[in-house]
């Protein structure tokens, strides 16, 4: 992790999902066949977001040990309130880990979109707003963002007013969305999408 282009951001995996539809178990976890030899679409992600971060956290509950084989020595964030409220608490875990470190930013991404591109973190700097995330193929991706951790108290004060939408409350702060061509935030939340994850991920037609 060197983050020389954006050396106050922590990259932080928002790995929450659950593989209701494959199985169970943490979506993050599961493994990409093919040339990628069965690894998790963890160690992928995490291999694409290094470069642009300072430093690396992943934000989920229960058990840290599950990810040790696939983030060995990464911190795992609990979510800062119980009850499971959604990506917003993530976020808000790793903004305020991100300040305990001095850093001033936190770049968000779904633990199950391995694929991101090598200029995420520095396109969505140079939009220039307290808030702005990736958008693609005429689709938003609220998650796939960054945050100013000069937001957390607002962002706390509204999770505990009920806030759980990750759009509504960027759009409160002037959110910008930032377009990439192609798809690059594709996600897996069925079999069919895994497969086509392991196909672009090799670089074969989806």
């Amino acid at each position: 992790m060197d983050g020389a282009d954006t050396p106050l951001t922590l990259g932080l995996v928002l790995a929450g999902g659950l593989a209701r539809r494959m199985g169970g178990g943490d979506k993050t976890l599961l493994p990409l066949h093919g040339s990628l030899g069965g690894r998790p679409m963890l160690a992928l992600l995490l291999e694409r977001l290094a470069p642009q971060a300072a430093a690396l956290a992943i934000s989920a509950n229960g058990d840290p040990a599950r990810f040790a084989g696939a983030a060995p020595g990464l911190p795992v964030l609990a979510d800062p309130f119980p009850g499971y409220p959604g990506p917003l608490a993530g976020v808000l875990a790793g903004m305020e880990h991100a300040a305990r470190l001095g850093l001033g930013w936190v770049l968000s991404v779904p633990g199950d979109t391995p694929l991101i591109p090598p200029d995420l973190a520095a396109r969505l700097h140079a939009a220039g707003a307290p808030v702005a995330h990736a958008a693609s193929a005429g689709r938003a991706h609220p998650p796939v963002a960054l945050w100013s951790v000069a937001l957390r108290d607002d962002l706390r004060a509204a999770l505990l007013a009920g806030e759980g939408k990750v759009g509504r409350w960027a759009a409160r702060h002037g959110a910008v969305a930032v377009e990439w061509p192609g798809d690059p935030f594709l996600n897996a939340n069925t079999p069919e999408e895994l497969a086509a994850l392991e196909r672009a991920a090799e670089g074969r037609p989806l």
